[in-house]
């Protein structure tokens, strides 16, 4: 079946979303709020700007006008930086149909308030029963290229998960579903944080140990939290954890584990972030998460020692110094 799908977000990750949908035969128009990336995804069928070299389908539309994105829509995919969805969303209520389904490919925490992007939809006026995210080890680059990906559809109901599990499978991307949106957010949001803790490593030249630890024991962190907010610990052993983590920890394509190289070479926090125009979530990431804990009283040490870094100026070689120093404990319990 064919619906009329609306993508809120013109970045590398919505731009591929919009592309394979359209390829999945919907009627898709993507919104940017940039003319330049509209124009030419119109005249040109490619994002230069953030998925440059990449043809999009010819059926892909896009516009500047939120309006006509959204009027009639079925599906709203909203698919911008984490820190952006409560504006972009309050803009957009007013055009969203009652009866659709609202999807979030977004993966953060809000500052301050520690909500997820469900929760921050939902607090636009969405029913949480038509809320979904769609999340998992996903790199933009490929998926838009056709190289096989595997994600995950959450949502509190078994049949708004299968919705969205139909409306995005295709024969390059195989989607799973689930309902539980916590375990599958908060394993897409913290896996940032590790994303850029295993770049600072890298950067300082540590070696696999150290990186296979970070993995290891940021796995942990994100079982820990996520568990405490109710998610179900097979969860995270699955696309949204462990799969998530370990492509971004690794993969050269992760803007995260970029910044984290960077930052562990030697470059400022602030001169990276001034020159790079896609967003690395795990920076701000790293500072709601440490919230989140903080309120709910569990001890992440990778957070910890991130936020440190990149706020309050610890040099990274000292990092790992101040991880091992901390008290001899079990593994697990």
């Amino acid at each position: 079946m064919s619906y009329k799908v609306a993508v809120i977000g013109a970045g590398s990750w919505g731009t591929a979303l919009a592309t394979l949908l359209a390829g999945n035969g919907h009627s898709v128009t993507i919104w940017s709020r940039g003319k330049e990336v509209a124009d030419y995804i119109n005249k040109k069928h490619e994002n230069r700007v953030y998925l440059p070299g990449i043809p999009l389908h010819d059926e892909l539309v896009a516009t500047t006008d939120i309006e006509t994105a959204l009027v009639d829509a079925a599906y709203v995919v909203m698919v911008v930086p984490s820190h952006a969805m409560r504006t972009t969303m309050e803009q957009a209520a007013p055009f969203i149909s009652s009866d659709a389904t609202v999807i979030s490919a977004s993966k953060g925490i809000e500052d301050d308030t520690c909500k997820t992007m469900f929760q921050v939809i939902e607090d636009c006026g969405v029913s949480a029963k038509q809320i979904g995210v769609i999340s998992g080890p996903s790199f933009a680059s490929e998926l838009a290229s056709g190289q096989p990906t595997v994600v995950v559809a959450a949502a509190e109901t078994q049949e708004v998960a299968e919705s969205i599990q139909r409306l995005f499978a295709s024969q390059a991307l195989r989607v799973y579903s689930s309902t539980d949106v916590v375990g599958v957010e908060i394993g897409g949001v913290v896996k940032n944080v590790m994303a850029i803790a295993t770049g600072v490593s890298d950067g300082l030249g540590h070696g696999h140990n150290a990186r296979a630890a970070i993995i290891t024991r940021g796995l942990a962190e994100i079982m820990r939290l996520a568990i405490k907010l109710g998610a179900q610990p097979e969860t995270l052993s699955g696309l949204s954890g462990i799969g998530d983590l370990v492509l971004t920890c690794t993969g050269d394509l992760s803007r995260n584990r970029q910044f984290g190289l960077r930052v562990g070479r030697g470059e400022k926090v602030d001169e990276i972030l001034a020159g790079m125009r896609m967003v690395a979530e795990g920076v701000r990431n790293t500072k709601s998460v440490k919230q989140l804990a903080a309120r709910e009283g569990i001890e992440l040490p990778i957070v910890d020692i991130s936020y440190e870094v990149l706020y309050e100026n610890l040099d990274p070689s000292e990092a790992v110094t101040k991880l091992f120093s901390r008290s001899l404990k079990p593994e697990f319990g």
